[in-house]
């Protein structure tokens, strides 16, 4: 990030790009019916210990949804509310610039795992046949942590997104995260091997609804795209820092089993 300013630069999505393209230092944990999912290759003897960060990468060979419409659902905070089965709530704090904003999300994780939420900034930047998001932590002096939930962090994640004909495209999502708190092995595993597909698979198919959706919704309010009708306040960028981990209270939930089913499912 350049100079004194939070907000991303070209190197920044140029690196992004260059990660979600990258083959080196992943290890495929899924691949069925057009989608792979990798997890980062650790150097061995980490023996039973989960790195507090957690790198994952979805792919999905999407046939019947352009590249603006993958684009559009991601960044419609709308109609996210109709699709995301984790979320358990999502708003846009401000604006940062034309192409920035920051926002508040919490999700649900598996029992018995406390659920998450974070503060990110998020940026996004449209190019001939390609789409890029990234987000990471935030901290806002309005919306500090809270007891209910484990505050997370996004060191670098976010979606790259590049057509591949009229109504296809090739749909990347990568996150580099701390989720706080000592994970036991089966939550990582699931994250990778279940819970990534669903989730992309839901993306999936809220851009196959999209448009008919947006038909009904506002079909001319896109401020993503267009800045003239964002009506977010403006915030200065200088009032955010970027969140360290930590200086986060640590959660350990190590020790926890799944509720569905115990045993290590490595």
């Amino acid at each position: 990030m350049s100079g004194s300013s939070i907000l991303p630069d070209e190197a920044l999505f140029a690196d992004f790009r260059e990660k979600c393209l990258s083959a080196e230092n992943w290890f495929n944990k899924y691949d069925s019916n057009g989608m792979q999912v990798w997890v980062e290759q650790l150097p061995p003897n980490k023996g039973n210990n989960v790195p507090k960060i957690h790198k994952i990468k979805c792919k999905m060979a999407i046939k019947d949804v352009s590249a603006a419409t993958m684009f559009d659902v991601l960044l419609d905070s709308q109609y996210r509310k109709k699709w995301d089965p984790t979320m358990l709530e999502s708003f846009d704090i401000a604006r940062l610039s034309a192409t920035a904003d920051v926002g508040y999300y919490s999700w649900l994780c598996p029992k018995p795992i406390k659920n998450r939420d974070v503060v990110t900034l998020r940026s996004w930047k449209v190019m001939d046949d390609e789409y890029i998001i990234v987000n990471f932590s935030v901290k806002h002096p309005k919306y500090p942590p809270q007891n209910n939930l484990v505050r997370a962090i996004s060191i670098l994640t976010g979606y790259y997104i590049k057509s591949t004909g009229p109504k296809s495209c090739t749909f990347i999502y990568l996150s580099q995260a701390d989720p706080k708190g000592s994970l036991p092995k089966w939550v990582v595993n699931k994250a990778s091997q279940v819970l990534a597909p669903r989730v992309m698979r839901c993306v999936h198919k809220a851009g196959q609804n999209y448009p008919e959706w947006k038909q009904q919704n506002s079909p001319n309010q896109k401020p993503w795209l267009y800045p003239e009708q964002n009506t977010l306040p403006m915030m200065d960028p200088a009032e955010l820092s970027i969140q360290r981990a930590d200086s986060l209270e640590h959660v350990d939930e190590s020790s926890k089993v799944d509720a569905q089913d115990s045993e290590d499912s490595s």
